[in-house]
């Protein structure tokens, strides 16, 4: 299934369309989406290999459930998105800046945050615009709480983004999956180390730019 409607990298709209509004849908287990466009969740996998491996600032934004000890799932979501981050530290390009960024909580710190150390829904821009970042992944953000930094980020930044939902997957995301859990982060981190011993990815200079 798909719709005319493609969820693509901004900057969009001060005020993007929720993907939902456009007709984009949701996948199905098996299944993710990339761009809106459902495929299966095969397919999804390498492409967000790919773009982790071809940007300039690949960074992971982790959130309160995995961050968080509250279960014993959630310890060992937070250890397989560790492995995945030292993955990419270990087979993205020369040139390139993995990143690892809480999204600690989900209350507006005013009158400002440090974007070097934590990104926060309300504002996502200013640690994406600070650092430069081209490519990111949410990884345990409150369904809710995903989807508004997601369109936040589509509207003014050309930041790639990608979703790693515990539930059905967020159509705000330029990528997504669902469904998540520990085999599945650490297949994405197998799919980064499979591409790169194929030549994925090319050397880079500098940091990338999602600025409009």
């Amino acid at each position: 299934m798909s719709t005319t409607y493609r969820v693509r990298p901004g900057p969009e709209a001060f005020l993007p369309p929720a993907a939902a509004c456009m007709g984009v849908t949701l996948p199905d287990p098996g299944q993710g989406h990339i761009e809106g466009v459902i495929v299966d969740e095969a397919l999804a996998f390498e492409e967000a290999a790919r773009k982790f491996l071809s940007a300039k600032v690949p960074t992971i934004f982790p959130g309160p459930l995995v961050l968080w000890h509250w279960n014993e799932t959630a310890k060992e979501k937070a250890v397989a998105v560790k492995a995945l981050y030292e993955t990419l530290k270990a087979c993205c390009p020369k040139g390139s800046t993995p990143m690892l960024i809480p999204m600690a909580d989900y209350r507006p710190k005013y009158p400002k945050i440090n974007p070097e150390i934590e990104i926060n829904p309300n504002h996502p821009n200013l640690t994406i615009w600070h650092n430069k970042i081209d490519v990111c992944m949410f990884v345990g953000v409150h369904c809710h709480q995903a989807n508004l930094a997601l369109k936040i980020i589509r509207g003014g930044t050309s930041c790639y983004t990608m979703a790693m939902c515990a539930q059905a997957g967020h159509e705000d995301a330029n990528l997504s999956f669902r469904d998540a859990s520990p085999a599945k982060i650490n297949r994405l981190a197998e799919a980064v180390k499979r591409l790169a011993a194929q030549g994925v990815g090319k050397a880079v200079s500098g940091n990338g730019s999602s600025a409009p």
